[in-house]
């Protein structure tokens, strides 16, 4: 579009070219940056960040803590350390060994900080006391549901466990109380990781209980001389 516009000098008209206003940008409407969108353009990426990360919290604790053990249930570490067994007493072979039933199999359990007299079989002598600690400990586990404290598995595939009786006692200390057990000393005391069931062994000692009645041979000495040895 063009105005007319009088010339200076003479009389001619002729028209002149109209400049275009200049840009102004609107303030109502300013351009959006990616930076500055607005919240509500940002909020659904935040919560699923937020969901995801509280899901991944919670898988993992639940993987650190391990599932929970209910009756008759397992749970079992992937290397040494602690982990829980749960079930039934259905077997007691010795002094320290039973057959605990855990996650529908049968368990063989080891007591830990213990080791009983032997109680022979297959052509191997008995030591004094070896049934009467079998049957102490049958009276004190038998046929019961109890929890175990595991540690490890010995090199006959056997869970080394403290099993767990009431007020805190385990049937380890019962049987040191009693005189139905040694305090397992060997390998310079590594397998005795429960301290008071050396101390429990010292008073039965002291008081001449159960098989500290009479001389005793420890029984890791009896399976050497007596079994490897044949020195009975």
């Amino acid at each position: 579009m063009s105005i007319p516009a009088r010339r200076q000098g003479g009389g001619l008209w002729q028209t002149a070219p109209l400049s275009p206003p200049p840009f102004r940008a609107s303030l109502r409407h300013p351009p959006v940056s990616p930076s500055r969108r607005p919240r509500s353009a940002r909020r659904p990426a935040g919560i699923v960040a937020t969901l995801v990360l509280a899901l991944a919290a919670a898988v993992g604790g639940w993987w650190l803590r391990g599932a929970p053990t209910g009756p008759g249930s397992a749970s079992e570490a992937p290397g040494p350390g602690v982990y829980a067994l749960q079930g039934a007493v259905v077997q007691v072979i010795d002094g320290d060994t039973v057959v605990l039933r855990a996650g529908g199999r049968p368990r063989h359990i080891r007591l830990a900080s213990i080791d009983a007299p032997e109680t022979g079989g297959r052509d191997r002598q008995g030591q004094p006391f070896g049934q009467a600690s079998r049957r102490h400990l049958d009276g004190q586990v038998g046929g019961r549901t109890l929890s175990a404290r595991c540690y490890e598995r010995d090199s006959y595939g056997r869970d080394v466990c403290d099993l767990l009786l009431d007020g805190g006692d385990t049937a380890s200390r019962a049987q040191a109380r009693a005189g139905m057990a040694w305090a397992n000393r060997q390998g310079g005391g590594k397998y005795l990781r429960d301290p008071v069931v050396g101390e429990l062994e010292g008073r039965a000692r002291a008081s001449r209980a159960g098989l500290w009645s009479q001389p005793a041979v420890a029984p890791w000495q009896w399976r050497q001389r007596c079994w490897n040895q044949g020195q009975c």
